[in-house]
């Protein structure tokens, strides 16, 4: 199968290695990948902000470069789930509308398109670590994942998974959250990293790095003995 890979501007950035690991997962499923080199945002910031002229602005350009009608898949559910589901609102009487609804069905985050359309759970992994996995707002929520990670995480060879309490909670992220809201996100991010530490897990691992950023920067500013992990970058771990 032909895939277009998109890669979120925060992975891009600040986890280039993440998206790495995810087109080598795509292809390992049989898939080849064609990316764009001139694609950019997809518009989210702009628009969680209230500027949706700009966030339209930058949504054109999205439709643009991923028109060949190809499966766009990407390693963000935040990213993806704003596509599917605002999009249509964002062009809402506008000439791109037919575009946009198109393009709305043929997006996917990586671990819902491999478990669901291309019926692949098992990629050969290797991580012998005890494991707890965040759900993101974005995945739970906006696009409807929960399932399809574990999935994965129950053929990886030596990993055990726990489940925290409190598992389907917000880190404190939430984009632009964050900066305004500090104290109340640091207090979020301190409940979540305890639960977290209290199934003994070595690792929290997500399919959304920024919320993995955010945890990170809590347990390094605490000395913490638990890391974070991207689940592209877990499902490469042993492959020679």
């Amino acid at each position: 199968m032909q895939v277009d890979v998109f890669i979120p501007c925060f992975i891009d950035q600040f986890y280039p290695e993440t998206a790495a690991s995810f087109i080598r997962i795509l292809e390992k499923a049989g898939c080849e990948t064609f990316y764009n080199p001139g694609q950019t945002c997809c518009g989210q910031p702009a628009f969680n902000s209230g500027y949706w002229n700009e966030a339209r602005t930058v949504a054109t350009k999205f439709i643009h470069d991923f028109s060949e009608g190809r499966p766009v898949v990407g390693p963000s559910a935040s990213c993806t789930g704003f596509i599917r589901n605002y999009y249509q609102k964002l062009f809402e009487g506008e000439d791109l509308l037919d575009s946009a609804n198109q393009l709305r069905k043929r997006v996917y985050e990586f671990s819902d398109f491999v478990v669901n359309h291309l019926k692949v759970v098992d990629f050969g992994a290797t991580f012998p670590h005890r494991v707890t996995f965040h759900d993101s707002c974005a995945g739970l929520r906006e696009y409807g994942i929960g399932e399809e990670p574990r999935k994965l995480l129950a053929n990886v060879k030596g990993l055990e998974l726990i489940e925290m309490e409190k598992r389907d909670t917000c880190c404190g992220f939430g984009g632009t959250f964050m900066a305004k809201f500090h104290h109340i996100s640091t207090a979020m991010s301190e409940q979540k990293v305890e639960n977290a530490m209290k199934t003994g897990a070595e690792y929290i691992v997500s399919t959304e790095a920024s919320c993995l950023m955010n945890l990170e920067s809590y347990i390094r500013k605490q000395k913490l003995p638990i890391k974070t992990i991207h689940l592209a970058d877990l499902l490469v771990s042993g492959w020679k």
